[in-house]
This record gives C-alpha cells, sequence and structure tokens, in this order.
C-alpha cells in the first residue's frame, strides 16, 4: 500500500489557530487515504501535551522543538542567501527522519504543509510532491516592508525576495501548488517566471463544534459587545486591534458610550496589553475556549489592512451566527454577499458606520448572522473543501482498507 509523508511547521494539534486548524483537517483527510507519517515542529509548549493526539492517527511521526533564536536563523539565513523564516526551520533531526522514513518506507507522496517545510524534499524522490503554500507569504512581507521604517522595512524586503525565490522553487519542483483561496492562487500564479500547476483548496469550518445552540454566552459586561479573535503576536491581527481600538471603536462609543472592544487570543504583545481597560477596550488574551465569547458578541469586527487568503477567525464568527463587519481583505475567499451574510468596508467611517446601524436594528443583525451560520454550513464544511484532495494526490477512487 502506498502511504504518504506530512510535512508540517507547526504540530496539528490542538486546532487552536489558522494555521493549524488547516493542517489538523488536511492531515486526518489524508489519513482515511492511506498510512501517514508525520514530521513536524512544537513552538509552543503546550502543545506537547497532544503528542499522543498525533499517535492515534499517524504512522509513524516526529516531532522537533522549534527553539533556533531569530537572531542566529538570521545569520545563517544571511549567510545562504536564503528567507530567515527557512533558516528557522532548520532541523537535523527532522531531516534525519524524513531521509529513514522515505528509504524504508512506500512513500508515494509528499505532502508539504508552509513553504518553510518544502527544505525537507529530497531532489530525486521520485513520487507527487504537494505543497500547501496557504498564502503567498512574500507578499505579505512586501506588504510589511511597505509599512515600516528602517531598519524594519529593509529586513520585510529582504524576507519577501527571497521568499519570492523559494515559492517559485517551490512550485516549478511540486507536481501542484496549493492556495487557500482561488485570489491567493491567481495571485501566485501572476509572481512565478514559469508555468506551474497552482489551484485553490479552500478552508472549511466545523460547524458542529461551532455552534450557538451549544454554548453559553460569557458574561462581557453592559452595553453593546464588539469582538475581535486571533493570534494576537501575529502582525496583521496587531495592526487589525489597533485600528479598531484607534479608528474605529471611538465612532461607536459617541453613540454607544458603554460599548466595548474584546481582544480574545494567545500573547498580545504589551502595546495590547498597555490599552487595557480604557476606553472601553478588554485584552484577554489566551482563553479555554474563545466560542463563549463570539456567542456574547453583538458585533465581530474584523478590520484587518494586510489580509491572505480564508480568515478562520470570519468563518468561526459566521458559524456562531454572529453579525460580522469587516474590511474587503478579510472578506477575500470566503464567498458570502456583502449585506446578506456579512458587513464589508473598506474606511474606518464605514467600518463604524455598519457597525452601529447592525447595532441600531437588532433584528436585521440576528437575520445576517443566521444567514452566515446557513452559509457556512451549506458552502463552507471541511468535507466540501477537501473533496478534491484524493485527485490532488493520486488516491482518486482508493479509500484506505483499515480505515474503512
Amino acid at each position: 500500500m502506498s502511504e504518504i509523508l506530512f510535512l508540517a511547521h507547526r504540530l496539528p494539534f490542538p486546532p487552536d489557530r489558522g494555521d493549524k486548524i488547516r493542517s489538523h483537517h488536511v492531515l486526518k483527510a489524508l489519513t482515511k487515504l492511506a498510512p501517514v507519517h508525520v514530521a513536524s515542529f512544537v513552538d509552543v509548549a503546550a502543545d506537547w501535551a497532544h503528542l499522543g493526539a498525533l499517535a492515534a492517527v499517524a504512522e509513524s511521526h516526529c516531532v522537533a522543538a522549534r527553539s533556533k533564536p531569530l537572531a542566529l536563523a538570521g545569520i545563517e539565513a544571511v549567510l545562504r542567501g536564503e528567507p530567515v523564516s527557512l533558516a528557522a526551520f532548520g532541523s537535523a533531526r527532522l531531516a534525519r527522519y524524513v531521509e529513514r522514513v522515505l528509504a524504508t518506507r512506500p512513500i508515494s507522496a509528499i505532502y508539504v504543509f508552509s513553504g518553510q517545510m518544502g527544505q525537507y524534499v529530497p531532489a530525486d524522490f521520485p513520487g507527487r510532491v504537494i505543497v500547501d503554500l496557504v498564502d503567498v507569504d512574500s507578499a505579505k512581507f512586501e506588504a510589511y516592508a511597505a509599512g515600516a521604517s528602517w531598519p524594519r522595512s529593509w529586513v520585510d524586503a529582504r524576507e519577501a525576495r527571497t521568499l519570492a525565490v523559494e515559492e517559485a522553487r517551490l512550485a516549478a519542483r511540486a507536481d501542484a501548488t496549493l492556495l487557500v483561496s482561488e485570489a491567493e492562487a491567481e495571485l501566485l500564479r501572476s509572481r512565478l517566471p514559469g508555468p506551474a500547476k497552482v489551484l485553490a483548496l479552500g478552508n472549511g469550518i466545523d460547524t458542529a463544534a461551532f455552534d450557538p445552540a451549544g454554548v453559553a454566552p460569557a458574561e462581557l459586561g453592559e452595553g453593546p459587545q464588539l469582538v475581535f479573535t486571533g493570534q494576537m503576536d501575529y502582525a496583521p491581527n496587531i495592526a487589525a486591534a489597533l485600528r479598531a481600538i484607534d479608528r474605529v471603536l471611538p465612532g461607536v462609543r459617541r453613540h454607544h458610550p458603554q460599548a466595548q472592544f474584546h481582544v480574545v487570543g494567545r500573547a498580545p504583545t504589551r502595546e495590547l496589553l498597555a490599552r487595557d481597560g480604557r476606553d472601553g477596550v478588554r485584552i484577554h488574551g489566551e482563553v479555554p475556549d474563545v466560542k463563549p465569547f463570539l456567542a456574547a458578541a453583538d458585533i465581530v469586527l474584523v478590520p484587518l489592512e494586510i489580509a491572505r487568503g480564508v480568515q478562520n477567525k470570519v468563518l468561526e464568527a459566521m458559524a456562531m451566527a454572529r453579525p460580522v463587519v469587516l474590511t474587503p481583505g478579510a472578506a477575500t475567499g470566503i464567498g458570502a454577499t456583502d449585506g446578506v451574510e456579512l458587513a464589508v468596508e473598506e474606511s474606518d467611517a464605514g467600518l463604524a458606520a455598519r457597525t452601529l446601524a447592525l447595532l441600531a436594528d437588532p433584528r436585521a443583525a440576528q437575520t445576517m448572522g443566521e444567514a452566515a451560520r446557513h452559509f457556512v454550513i451549506a458552502e463552507r464544511g471541511w468535507g466540501a473543501m477537501l473533496a478534491g484532495l484524493p485527485a490532488i494526490l493520486g488516491f482518486d477512487g482508493k479509500v484506505r482498507r483499515d480505515a474503512a
């Protein structure tokens, strides 16, 4: 029987942030096709407790701590002429594991989750190579560079250039390169120097897990409650939260002085923590479960300025039947309709105005939330999103016998 090697830059357990949610569901789908061997990193100490969950689904696995200091990764990257994010994910231990698995197991396909892991694919591997870039990271770093001052702008611009080279190399090497939306796929195609098979493989949502019927709302206080969720040491999320605090929330509070904006997610920066308790802002940090906060939200506000791919935070809020006010970038790839399942605005004033309009009309807000949940149930289940995986990996029509 053919087997699969799965390379992931973060442990796919627990599925508690955007990239891990996608890798988790992809891994589960792959295990229905064939035995899967997993090489991955852990960068959060608490994730070591989830190795048992990985062992339960993987034929074998090797997990390494990602502990290389960023300064060292930077020096290595400059010396080798490669992206810092590539050097940061170098591991002799994982390299030895990959070599052993390829030498001893009937691996017919390698699934590379995130471009940092492409360095582990041997040039002479004869089977299929699938590279799931998720987003076009080089474009993201270009956006970072454009908005930063020197020397950060130089660092980000260099990362963008070197990542673009690596993305082109991987796309040329792969049998298929996957992006999270057609917009991201077209962006990558436009940046490649030659032809490559670039496909969209969308993100889904577990609508049974994110079901408002089974969630008790958190007690957030009096007045309108606005919520933003995400990994809060991630630059686009930090920028979005600060934009909401400084440029959107004041317009809402002029009409609703008791309105509060809640930032929910692990590792908030000092800049965010300094805003906690001031002018209606609450910074909650890591919580056991974001669903009670979503259930308590009058509005989920997602004013992302740099948004790549499909935003899981938006799908989760929609599944929880919440009205979502968001920027066009945050809405990209969702496929929902402005004014029906979402409220889309570009400007700060527009975001505040749409928020105020929904707060003024609770029935319209409820109708939008219900329409959002109906939409993701019908269009965004993980089964539907990953239905094309077997064909992409060359397993079309095949089901793992011992998984039937």
